[in-house]
């Protein structure tokens, strides 16, 4: 799950992560009262989307005073907001951030995230602050230092005063960002996060560092246990039809392509997506309707595919081990049926009862198109969705 900006600060500033003094607000004329209650003088208004590179997109205004904060809120608000992380069809903008403003003299990185091959989190700095983290990587690499946290020792002194060195911080800021970084580790253990990131971290010019932007995402598998964060997701930040299959806990993303995919189980689902494209297709979603689906959630399944408008046919790919062949057979007719689906329907399932599943099939009347193998079967959708 992922917050804005001005959520995540209010999270890192309990656990004494020093960020700006600010105000999130709805309309131009908040935007205007809230520039006067920070002071009057020079604010930054900032577009709350999830999503970064909003500045580039011109989601963010540095501003001289109340009335041009108001004008900027007033440009700001309802746009539909273009970045490299929204897609071509940007992401309508509800409310702005009007922060105060800083002198800074210089902008750092600092990250956390699990890092999976080291089953640790990792602690992230790097220099180049305000840049996105990614081209960092890709062309100066030797600029990211890293430091992996036991998860039961925690967070050590030596490994804080290394990164700081690192970064190039000396004198009070030492200890500044030691204090800093082990505020980031409490926070992220406390929300069961999955990515901390503070891009830029800054250094003013009287020596303070603070968190001038952040982004946090959580561990849906663990918001059972953080009833407070769950009320901080922003449905309208979210895709439609991603949000209606969470009704259904069904784990479902969607993309850009024309070939609709139901599969069962997730490392199965990543490879049916990537034989679609070795096909010569694109799929249209990830949809894993998981290891014990019924007939009831394989309909709510369809619906969802059936809801995106780009989809020009639908690869069913099945190993029914929870699943049996005959449910998955009994939920696509029952769906079918009732959806009247367009759409040609070509059908993989190997394991139990798939020969009376694949019966069930036959005898529906309905024109489905059957597949021994995942090749044959992706061969045959693309060939269909053209």
């Amino acid at each position: 799950m992922k917050i804005h900006e001005y959520q995540a600060k209010a999270i890192l500033a309990r656990h004494g992560v020093p960020v700006p003094q600010g105000e999130v607000v709805l309309s131009s004329a908040e935007a205007r009262e809230a520039a006067r209650r920070l002071g009057g003088g020079v604010v930054v208004v900032k577009a709350q989307i999830h999503a970064g590179g909003r500045g580039k997109g011109g989601g963010v205004k540095v501003v001289k005073n109340g009335d041009e904060a108001e004008a900027a809120a007033k440009f700001i608000i309802g746009m539909q907001l273009v970045t490299h992380q929204t897609g071509p069809a940007g992401q309508k903008v509800q409310r702005v951030l009007v922060e105060q403003g800083l002198n800074i003299q210089r902008e750092l990185y600092l990250g956390m995230v699990i890092d999976r091959s080291s089953e640790r989190p990792v602690i992230m700095a790097s220099s180049e602050g305000g840049v996105e983290i990614e081209k960092v990587a890709h062309e100066t690499p030797e600029k990211i230092f890293k430091e992996f946290i036991h998860p039961t020792a925690g967070l050590s002194p030596f490994q804080t005063r290394k990164l700081a060195f690192a970064l190039g911080l000396e004198g009070n800021a030492i200890a500044q960002a030691a204090k800093l970084m082990n505020a980031l580790w409490d926070a992220f253990r406390a929300t069961d996060a999955s990515l901390i990131e503070i891009n830029p971290l800054i250094v003013t010019e009287d020596g303070q560092l603070l968190a001038l932007d952040a982004k946090m995402t959580f561990d849906d598998s663990a918001l059972y246990r953080h009833p407070d964060l769950k009320e901080f997701r922003d449905l309208a930040e979210e895709d439609p039809l991603e949000v209606e299959a969470s009704k259904y806990s069904l784990n479902y993303i969607k993309l850009d392509g024309t070939i609709g995919c139901m599969v069962n189980g997730a490392g199965l689902a990543m490879a049916t997506m990537d034989i679609i494209k070795l096909s010569g297709g694109e799929p249209a979603n990830f949809l894993d309707v998981g290891g014990g689906a019924t007939a009831e959630q394989i309909r709510n399944a369809f619906k969802i595919l059936m809801s995106d408008h780009n989809v020009k046919a639908v690869f069913i790919n099945i190993f029914g081990g929870i699943l049996r062949c005959d449910v998955l057979a009994e939920g696509v007719i029952a769906a079918v049926k009732e959806l009247g689906v367009p759409v040609p329907i070509v059908i993989r399932m190997e394991g139990t009862n798939v020969e009376q599943g694949k019966a069930m099939l036959r005898e529906s009347g309905l024109n489905f198109t059957t597949a021994d193998t995942m090749g044959d079967g992706a061969d045959r959708v693309v060939a269909l969705a053209r």
